[in-house]
């Protein structure tokens, strides 16, 4: 039989007797980048729901963001899962529409709080009904101040990185903090059998690279990912270990609108004889996961970087990384200790931002230490850069357990509900009140 409790609640000097079904689902509406996307802000969303719903607890109404859609005809993705197409990360008015109709326990919504001002203006009206939990992207120190308001916004902010949390207790230490950081599966991003990583190699290179010591990079081509600076840097380490020696394999779009002409790149360089190559395909997780074991390394100088997945998939197969030390990546390639690959202090720092953003810094890595840092990586045996790898993978699965990583979201989401409550339960929130004053 379905459990029932009773909740006392006074509202307007009245007592009220609310019967509560223990049994009913918590629903919770989440607000990222659209969940079956190969962001990874997309990933991480699936990754959380796919753990919730093993649960049997949750239902769950995504908003699914930050790409061009077909059409925007709700989909239903599983039993207890639906996705809502809108452009960006959608509007006041569509996120009230849900809200509404829908009647969700808990909003969770996760990017740069950059990209949530409309949702800010309105908290008030939202926490009102039902709390908001926060998986908080932010790539880099200073402390932004700035931001103070938009946490203070959140029952609970998750923050991905140390550098994050960090910034997030500096900058709002009255607001509940956790730190969760990102996580894979273990089971599809793993290192595969040497018979298999040469037979991924012989169907995919041509003869003549399959014995050469190949680079990765996984990233999109944006600006702050210094795509044209790596192919630039990477001609200059060819030049000086040999053109027949080590390639780069580029798994992008090249025509990226917020990055730069990578074939036009290639061109001007004179790299025309395959020792950059472009690598445009759509590639299942497993797909992917063969690039990376295809790989010797995988490279992540991102002048900034919340956390840094694709470098993280690498470690998980057992591939070592080469990585600007800010943000997460720095989390990555060592524990304080051991090292799963080579990293890069930055050399400079730069100032950006915008007038929502008064600032935020950018680390840059020079070029010499970046080539030095893949001369190191080129100069080991296949049997030390295995071994790098395979200490990275046990980092990974000590420190950033994939099946931890679900149920600390299970545990966290079930107590803002039970602590916070939600509609007629809602608690511990005050919204503001219009009063005359005499």
């Amino acid at each position: 039989m379905p459990r029932s409790i009773w909740s006392v609640r006074v509202l307007q000097n009245r007592t009220l007797y609310i019967k509560e079904d223990m049994n009913k689902k918590i629903k919770i509406l989440t607000l990222s980048d659209h969940p079956l996307s190969p962001s990874g802000v997309g990933t991480q969303t699936k990754y959380m729901i796919d753990a919730l719903l093993k649960t049997g607890k949750y239902e769950i109404i995504s908003f699914g963001g930050a790409i061009k859609h077909e059409n925007y005809e709700p989909m239903k993705i599983a039993e207890d899962w639906v996705v809502i197409p809108v452009d960006g990360y959608g509007t006041q008015e569509s996120i009230r529409s849900v809200i509404r109709n829908e009647k969700p326990d808990i909003l969770w919504f996760m990017t740069d709080p950059r990209f949530y001002g409309w949702l800010w203006d309105i908290e008030n009206e939202i926490r009102a009904n039902l709390p908001m939990v926060y998986y908080h992207v932010w790539d880099n120190k200073p402390y932004p101040v700035f931001n103070r308001p938009s946490y203070l916004s959140n029952d609970l902010i998750a923050t991905i990185s140390k550098v994050t949390d960090d910034v997030v207790r500096n900058v709002a230490p009255e607001v509940e903090c956790v730190y969760l950081p990102h996580s894979v599966d273990t089971d599809i991003f793993k290192p595969l059998a040497a018979a298999e990583k040469a037979t991924f190699r012989v169907e995919n290179l041509r003869e003549e690279d399959r014995d050469k010591v190949i680079f990765f990079w996984n990233n999109r081509n944006a600006r702050r990912k210094q795509t044209g600076s790596i192919m630039f840097w990477f001609k200059e380490f060819l030049d000086e270990v040999g053109h027949d020696k080590a390639m780069l394999v580029m798994h992008t779009d090249p025509h990226d609108p917020h990055g730069q002409d990578m074939y036009a790149i290639l061109d001007d360089l004179r790299l025309l004889d395959g020792q950059i190559s472009i690598s445009t395909g759509k590639y299942p997780l497993e797909g992917l996961a063969s690039l990376y074991n295809m790989a010797d390394c995988t490279i992540n100088i991102s002048d900034a970087e919340g956390f840094g997945l694709a470098t993280f998939e690498s470690l998980c197969c057992g591939t070592p990384i080469v990585v600007n030390m800010t943000g997460g990546l720095q989390e990555q390639v060592t524990d304080g200790e051991e090292w799963f690959g080579v990293g890069i202090n930055p050399t400079s720092r730069a100032i950006i931002g915008s007038q929502d953003v008064p600032w935020i810094y950018e680390d840059r890595v020079a070029k010499e230490d970046f080539i030095n840092a893949l001369r190191t990586i080129y100069d080991m045996t296949p049997k030390q850069r295995e071994g790098l790898g395979l200490a990275g993978r046990g980092h990974v699965e000590k420190n950033y357990n994939f099946e931890e990583y679900g149920k600390k979201w299970d545990e966290l989401l079930t107590k803002v509900h039970e602590t916070h409550g939600s509609w007629e339960t809602r608690k511990n929130y005050q919204s503001w009140r219009l009063i005359e004053i005499p």
